[in-house]
């Protein structure tokens, strides 16, 4: 009834192959999931928060891609304090990620998390506004 994140991240960041299995195992479970709570969701708009997005070749299932992005230096910091892990593991990890170049490349927005997070919060407004205008104009488009 328990999981040990620790150890499981350390398996599968050390071993490829318990990474393709454990992927192969979660990631249909998890689609379908997603998917069942998309379809009956009633809000205006649906953020679908996949992070290996990339690295999973997802992008061209969503509508819009939002990244949100920080320094390969604040990324690392954040995983070690959040993970209780080494340098070295938090760089490993990231090394199994695409590169931040690649997850920008394909955004359509990009919210800067460098700093603190109360300065996200006008980011965050201003494409809630966003988002809903393009809710409506494709409900608009929808209609005969």
């Amino acid at each position: 009834g328990t999981l040990n994140r620790r150890q499981l991240r350390e398996c599968i960041f050390s071993d490829s192959s318990e990474k393709a299995w454990l992927n192969a195992l979660l990631h249909p479970i998890i689609h379908q999931e997603t998917q069942r709570q998309i379809t009956e969701a009633r809000s205006p708009y649906v953020l679908w928060v996949v992070p290996l997005l990339v690295e999973n070749q997802l992008q061209k299932k969503a509508d819009r891609i939002l990244v949100i992005d920080v320094s390969p230096e604040t990324q690392i910091e954040r995983t070690m304090t959040r993970d209780h892990v080494s340098r070295e593991h938090a760089e490993q990890i990231l090394a199994a990620q695409v590169t931040r170049e690649a997850r920008l490349a394909v955004a359509d927005d990009v919210i800067d998390n460098n700093g603190a997070p109360d300065a996200l919060a006008s980011d965050v407004a201003r494409l809630h506004a966003q988002y809903l205008t393009f809710a409506a104009q494709a409900v608009a488009q929808e209609k005969p």
